[in-house]
């Protein structure tokens, strides 16, 4: 999963933008990696760029083509079943078609005025003249107002500090129009909502590509696991001084992030060796101990593995084919 910190200031100011991405497994999760986005005025100022000690070699990129570079870099080292990030990454369609030539699973956030066209609701009545008409596209958040209340099913991710953690869910499979551009396949619109203190809902966007057999409850545990990201980033900056810093220099600044990834590590192997009941104190802390199952995930866990009635979709998932829009059509009443 890849997130940019974001802070509200209350006011201008410079600053420096990190893209992190995380590894998140059935036992810990971490960050792995990250870079440094260099804006467009940045790259084409050369004075700039020799104070502030960029190397020439960098070139301006987008903050998508950065995240892919992470995960071509990092994915085959790291064995997953899914990528996870927030509406930055989902609300653009050239990435997602990115990961999807990549064979990557993935469910991404995207804006609550997200244009979807529901490829489960019956077409218009057609008039035997011209095109057959189709259903509109609307808004995400507009098609979920407009659902009744038996679309939502209520799911037990996990177990939380206070209690059972139930989210509520709806879906449906939805030609998504982002950045201006139409998708040419099927996706999944999946929804969630929890209630607030105020009573309130609040509601969650998401898109993937996933197979047709993915269960809901897969889904919400993918959804769920992204707020190990955010823990990541309190633990690194509460134990290892992630944002501590002042350099205004391109190796000052990966300077400091290298060291505070690498301390946030030790910290956490240092932690769970303190937990075990036998920690072996005359064995160091190895990454090959900590080595999880194929089944171990970027970004976001399958979960559920412990059942004996699950089945890693880890197979079905990476490699399958974009679902065709006809095929969508057709398919989506047998799939409720």
């Amino acid at each position: 999963m890849v997130r940019p910190p974001r802070q509200g200031l209350g006011k201008v100011d410079n600053c420096q933008v990190g893209l992190y991405l995380a590894y998140v497994g059935r036992r810990e999760h971490a960050l792995v990696d990250v870079r440094l986005y260099l804006p467009r005025e940045w790259a084409n100022r050369k004075r700039r760029r020799q104070k502030a000690g960029v190397p020439p070699a960098v070139r301006f990129r987008t903050r998508h083509e950065l995240i892919l570079e992470m995960l071509d870099e990092r994915g085959p080292l790291l064995p997953h079943a899914w990528i996870s990030g927030d509406d930055e990454l989902g609300r653009c369609a050239w990435f997602r078609e990115q990961l999807r030539s990549r064979d990557e699973c993935y469910l991404l956030a995207v804006p609550s005025n997200t244009a979807v066209r529901d490829l489960r609701a019956p077409d218009p009545p057609y008039s035997g003249r011209g095109r057959r008409p189709v259903a509109p596209f609307t808004r995400a958040d507009r098609w979920c107002a407009a659902l009744p209340e038996s679309a939502w099913q209520a799911l037990e991710v996990r177990d939380g500090e206070k209690g059972p953690l139930v989210v509520q869910v709806a879906w449906t499979l939805a030609q998504a129009r982002t950045g201006g551009r139409v998708s040419d396949v099927a996706e999944w619109l999946v929804v969630f909502r929890e209630r607030q203190g105020d009573g309130s809902w609040k509601h969650d966007y998401l898109l993937s590509n996933a197979a047709l057999a993915t269960p809901l409850a897969e889904f919400a545990r993918v959804f769920k696991a992204q707020h190990r990201v955010e823990e990541c980033l309190r633990r690194a900056k509460g134990e290892a001084g992630l944002a501590d810093y002042q350099v205004r220099t391109w190796g000052g600044w990966h300077h400091h992030q290298t060291l505070s990834l690498l301390a946030t590590w030790f910290l956490t192997q240092e932690t769970r060796r303190g937990k075990n009941a036998d920690p072996g104190a005359n064995r160091p802390a190895s990454a090959g101990a900590d080595r999880g199952p194929a089944e171990s995930v970027l970004a976001v866990p399958p979960g559920g593995a412990d059942s004996p009635q699950y089945e890693s979709p880890l197979a079905a998932q990476r490699g399958s084919a974009p679902l065709p829009l006809a095929t969508a059509q057709a398919v989506a009443p047998a799939a409720l």
